[in-house]
């Protein structure tokens, strides 16, 4: 099991990347694979 997550900055910005038309799918990919790694919340 990986223990690294994702900071809340970097969620957030990633969030923004998939939310945004401008961005490649590339980049759209990356991005939810860093969101696949934040700490859930309740």
């Amino acid at each position: 099991m990986n223990k690294k997550q994702t900071s809340k900055s970097v969620a957030s910005t990633a969030s923004k990347i998939l939310r945004d038309d401008r961005y490649s799918d590339k980049s759209k990919s990356v991005a939810g694979s860093a969101l696949s790694q934040t700490k859930k919340g309740k």
